[in-house]
């Protein structure tokens, strides 16, 4: 059955593998914990985040024909996902993301989306064979796991100049991909202050003199999040910042995706800059306790 998407989001569906535990860890630690693996990727967090708000997204990404990419494919029908426009590769095997999560946060973190970049430009056949409309004039989730070609084609495609584009590097490794979107001025960047200070090569030490540097650079829209410390969102009216609720932080991988979406499901209800940013706070807050799920 076909679904008008209500938003797009573009990037990694994948399987995460998460290792946490309750104990400190460093480089080397070997402790006890649990080990789970969930349905996500950058796009698809996106997704179930604007899924849970009561949106209906539209994937447009890479899963192999592959056992784990027929029970991605089952998962994401199950949790609200239109899944009819992704790119099934008889060739290319299911991505796959693995990090290791201690008391103290991130430790480590492998994302290997090599199937998704090798696929390229296929993942928008749906918007260049008609199957959606184009030029596109809704929202767009971008993730930057797609390579810098293609978020290059995307940052000045006609396909997409009508869209509200929205997005997020995937991580700090990853973050100079977003280049693309200063030259050519579009979109709101979605970024943490290490991303940001990659994206203008300087070290920031708030999230405000972050977002003013971005908007310095190209950006048409920004917001900056850092960590328990406060978050910015600016554009050229202003910028609005906020400290997000403190918590026990109980997981870290998925809060900058349930941030993200938060923050868009926010704005298409019609939130003022400042009550959206809260909203997006909060519900990061909540995901990172262990409060909510995406």
């Amino acid at each position: 059955m076909t679904t008008t998407p209500d938003i797009l989001c573009i990037g990694s569906v994948l399987w995460d593998v998460i290792g946490r535990s309750e104990a400190q860890m460093r480089q080397g630690s070997d402790m006890p914990g649990h080990i789970t693996r969930l349905p996500g990727g950058v796009a698809l967090n996106i997704g179930m985040a604007l899924a849970r708000f009561g949106l209906t997204p539209a994937l447009l990404s890479a899963v192999g024909r592959d056992a784990e990419g027929d029970e991605l494919i089952q998962a994401c029908a199950r949790r609200g996902l239109i899944t009819d426009h992704i790119y099934r590769s008889d060739d290319l095997p299911t991505d796959v993301y693995m990090a290791v999560e201690g008391a103290n946060g991130l430790i480590a973190a492998i994302a290997d989306a090599h199937s998704l970049e090798a696929a390229g430009d296929k993942i928008l056949r749906p918007l260049a064979d008609g199957t959606l409309p184009a030029p596109y004039t809704g929202a767009v989730a971008l993730d930057g796991n797609l390579t810098i070609d293609l978020l290059s084609d995307i940052a000045r495609s006609p396909l997409l100049a009508q869209a509200d584009l929205r997005i997020a590097p995937a991580s700090p490794g990853k973050a100079l991909r977003l280049s693309p979107f200063l030259q050519a001025r579009r979109g709101t960047l979605y970024v943490n202050l290490e991303e940001a200070g990659l994206l203008c090569e300087e070290t920031f030490d708030t999230s405000a003199e972050a977002v003013t540097a971005l908007l310095a650079k190209g950006a048409v829209r920004a917001v900056v999040t850092d960590g328990g410390n406060p978050a910015t969102a600016g554009d050229a009216n202003g910028q609005h910042t906020q400290s997000p609720p403190p918590v026990h932080v109980a997981r870290i991988t998925g809060a900058g995706d349930t941030f993200m979406a938060a923050h868009i499901a926010a704005e298409r209800k019609g939130q003022p800059p400042q009550a959206a940013l809260a909203d997006a706070l909060e519900a990061a807050a909540l995901y990172v306790s262990g409060a909510t799920t995406i």
